[in-house]
C-alpha cells in the first residue's frame, strides 16, 4: 500500500459530483483524494463538439456566478473548461487517468480501493462516477460493425453519407440535428410515444430539442423513422421494422445506438450493497438524507443516485460532505 495514512475521504470519479465533493471536504479540513480513471469531468468531455449545454449556468456551476459564458448557455467546451479551471484554481487533490478497479472492507471498517497503480485505505468510500462507459446495446446482428457507434462526438466524418440514429431522448435528437445540419442524409428512428410525448419523462426528446427537429423535416434535411425494432445492421446497410411490422431496408454508412447508459454497480455488489429499482432503473438504496449505503462508509452521488442532473450532482455532496463533517466533529476528531 502507497500510503500507510488512511484517507477520510476516497472519492472515485472527477465529474461535477466528485469535484463538488472534493471542494466541499477541502473547505472542511476532511483528508481527501479522487481518483478518476480518465479526465476531469470525462462526460462533459464526452459530449458532441460545439455542443450547447441546454441548462442555465446557475444549474452548473459550483459557485454563483463563477461560470461566464459569451451566450446565456455554455458550450461543451466552455463548461468542460470552467471544470478544469476551478480544480486547478482550487488545487483538488485529484488524480487522473488511474482507474479505481476494486474496493473492500477490512476487519477494522476500513476500505482498501486498489487503482490500476496503487492501493490506498479509507474511511470511506463516495461512488461518483458517470455512466457513459457502460452504453445500452440493442442485441441485433451487426450491432458490433465497425460503423456503429454509441457515442456521437462529430458531423464531419459524415456529410454526404447516410446517417442512421437509433434513440428516443435528448442525446439522440442532438445527434440527428447536429448532422441534418451538416448535410448527412440523416434518418432518426424513434418509439412513436417518445416522439409525441409531452410531459416531462425520462427518455424523451425534450421540447427545446424537439422543435428545431421539426424545423428540419419541414426543410426535409431529416427523415424520421417511428421504429418497431431493428432486425439487423449489415454493411451497407440496416433493416428496420416500422411500428406497423413492416419491414424497410435503409442504404447506411454509419449507425449511432444512442439509447442511454448505465452505472457499473459491481464493484458495489460486491461490497454487500443492496440495490433496489430507481427512477432512472437500478440504482444502489441509500440514504435520503446523507447519501450512506447499507455498508456503513459507502456513499453515492451522480449516476448511483436518482439525482443524475448536474445541479443534483453538485448539490448532493454539499450535504453529504456536512453530514460526514458533523460526524466528525461529534466523534472528536
Amino acid at each position: 500500500m502507497t500510503d500507510q495514512k488512511t484517507i477520510e475521504l476516497l472519492i472515485v470519479g472527477a465529474g461535477p459530483a466528485g469535484i463538488s465533493a472534493a471542494y466541499e471536504a477541502k473547505q472542511r479540513g476532511i483528508s481527501y483524494l479522487v481518483l478518476e480513471k480518465e479526465l476531469i469531468g470525462n462526460t462533459i468531455y464526452n459530449y458532441p463538439v460545439g455542443l450547447t449545454v441546454f441548462s442555465t449556468p446557475d444549474e452548473l456551476e459550483f459557485a454563483e456566478g463563477d461560470l461566464d459564458p459569451a451566450r446565456d448557455k455554455p458550450t461543451r467546451e466552455e463548461l468542460l473548461s470552467y471544470y478544469v479551471k476551478f480544480c486547478l484554481d482550487n488545487d483538488l487533490n485529484i488524480q487522473t487517468e488511474e482507474a479505481v478497479t476494486g474496493v473492500s472492507k477490512n476487519d477494522d471498517g476500513t476500505f482498501t480501493v486498489t487503482s490500476k497503480k496503487t492501493e490506498y485505505r479509507a474511511e470511506k468510500v463516495l461512488f461518483a462516477m458517470g455512466a457513459m462507459d457502460y452504453p445500452r446495446k440493442i442485441n441485433v446482428s451487426g450491432e458490433d460493425l465497425p460503423k456503429v457507434h454509441d457515442h456521437f462526438r462529430e458531423t464531419y466524418p459524415w456529410v454526404k453519407k447516410n446517417a442512421l440514429i437509433v434513440g428516443g431522448g435528448n442525446s439522440a435528437g442532438e445527434a440527428a440535428l447536429f448532422l441534418a445540419d451538416e448535410g448527412a442524409e440523416t434518418t432518426l428512428a424513434i418509439f412513436r410515444e417518445d416522439w409525441e410525448e409531452t410531459d416531462p419523462k425520462q427518455g424523451c426528446i425534450k421540447y427545446w430539442v424537439k422543435d428545431p427537429l421539426e424545423e428540419q423535416l419541414k426543410k426535409r434535411c431529416l427523415n424520421l423513422f417511428f421504429l418497431g425494432k431493428v432486425i439487423e445492421i449489415r454493411e451497407n446497410d440496416v433493416v428496420l421494422e416500422d411500428e406497423d411490422g413492416k419491414e424497410h431496408v435503409l442504404e447506411n454508412d454509419v449507425v449511432f445506438v444512442l439509447i442511454g447508459s448505465d452505472a457499473d454497480l459491481s464493484m458495489l455488489k460486491g461490497l454487500g450493497v443492496e440495490i433496489g429499482e430507481g427512477k432512472y432503473g437500478e440504482v444502489p438504496v441509500y440514504d435520503g438524507e446523507t447519501f450512506e449505503t447499507n455498508v456503513p462508509g459507502i456513499f453515492v452521488a451522480g449516476h448511483f443516485t436518482n439525482h443524475r442532473h448536474i445541479k443534483e450532482a453538485i448539490a448532493v455532496p454539499k450535504r453529504l460532505i456536512k453530514h460526514l463533517s458533523n460526524s466528525s466533529v461529534k466523534a472528536g476528531r
